[in-house]
């Protein structure tokens, strides 16, 4: 089923401000919170896509994507994994919204998530992915082979050298939460802060892993594939949820972050979903018209030139650019003719062209049908 639009999902609109989306965001996760719909699955559905909803929009460069290129500009999934996230997993990707102080603290169980417990998150990865022109137009897939951290072989990322290591975290009872009653003139207030022996894991390692010494963690290289869409410009970035660094102890891992770089083409040059071609023509052929090839990003196109084509004519190749991220069209190849003037002449070339010098047919005589570069400018930028 197709995805909706994300400011559909939460209710606001598109100019929304940062405080406007957390509110709508609180709204929805307190209506479709799976505590209150015990075994409904399309209510946690509902949780679950408003917590993706969420994740775009309240990022900046996210949410710029998105609103330029739609959900195919997020990456494969959206750029976010929501939808194989946990509630604990989701409650700890946004602690600004479910964090310690939270209103929602008491109804979710503390600022970890429905078991108070701290959930550790992998950091971001970010790589630059160099793409050329033919790959951007057919979109392509790349393995990239990424030097990160993953989880212990010693251990399976659980930090302890054995299943006997771990011990209940006494200061907090394995809550993760060490909780506070203090008197107000408004009556007692609750509050709840990360216990600060087991940082909010609810449990101690007794006998860590002696080959990442209880991080759960170790470097590897991992071989990723990613489907790039057709369309990417230089400087977009994809996201592959769940493909950074692990997290320690077992917790929720990063993203990893495609940036785009173009290589540059031998002879077009991108102009959006246009590619520029600059031909050159003699004299000779520009007079009495003839055909030429254009390159294109699959092979050759030929081209008529018209008798008497004049220097500055554009000519449009349709469909022969690039796609569009969001949508079905492509540009076209633009291409611009260049008259070449020789720079030096043979003495009987200088006789030709001094017997042509004086020729009526030789003389500036533009028409109404031949336009002003001005003219032609406006025309291409408002077609």
């Amino acid at each position: 089923m197709a995805k909706r639009d994300y400011y559909e999902v939460l209710g606001v609109a598109k100019n929304a401000a940062d405080a406007d989306l957390k509110k709508a965001y609180r709204q929805l996760a307190m209506k479709y919170h799976p505590d209150r719909n015990p075994n409904d699955k399309d209510a946690e559905d509902k949780f679950k896509e408003a917590a993706e909803a969420y994740e775009v929009l309240s990022d900046g460069e996210k949410r710029k994507r998105y609103d330029q290129f739609g959900h195919q500009g997020m990456g494969g999934n959206g750029g976010f994994s929501g939808g194989g996230m946990s509630m604990d997993d989701i409650f700890s990707h946004f602690g600004d919204v479910f964090g310690e102080g939270s209103p929602f603290e008491g109804f979710f169980g503390g600022a970890g998530g429905r078991g108070g417990r701290r959930v550790n998150r992998g950091t971001n990865l970010r790589i630059k992915v160099k793409l050329t022109l033919e790959e951007i137009a057919n979109g392509v897939e790349k393995k990239i082979k990424v030097n990160k951290f993953v989880a212990c072989g010693g251990c399976k990322g659980s930090g302890a050298q054995d299943g006997g290591s771990f011990s209940k975290c006494t200061t907090c009872n394995g809550s993760g939460q060490v909780h506070r009653v203090t008197n107000t003139f408004i009556g007692q207030m609750r509050t709840s802060s990360t216990c600060p022996m087991c940082s909010g894991e609810g449990q101690i390692i007794a006998n860590k892993c002696k080959k990442c010494t209880g991080s759960g963690l170790e470097r590897a290289e991992e071989v990723i594939s990613i489907n790039i869409p057709g369309g990417v410009a230089e400087g977009m970035q994809l996201t592959v949820s769940g493909k950074g660094n692990a997290a320690e102890r077992g917790g929720i891992p990063g993203d990893l972050l495609i940036v785009i770089e173009e290589v540059e083409h031998e002879s077009l040059t991108r102009d959006g979903q246009h590619l520029l071609y600059d031909l050159y023509v003699n004299f000779a052929d520009a007079a009495l018209g003839t055909s030429v090839e254009i390159p294109t990003l699959d092979g050759k196109a030929k081209v008529k030139l018209d008798p008497g084509t004049q220097a500055g004519k554009v000519l449009r190749l349709k469909g022969k650019g690039l796609p569009t991220i969001n949508s079905y069209g492509k540009g076209d190849i633009l291409v611009n003719v260049n008259v070449w003037t020789p720079q030096s002449l043979s003495s009987e070339e200088k006789k030709l062209l001094e017997k042509l010098r004086e020729s009526p047919n030789f003389k500036p005589n533009p028409g109404k049908n031949d336009k002003s570069f001005y003219e032609k400018m406006k025309e291409f930028f408002h077609s």
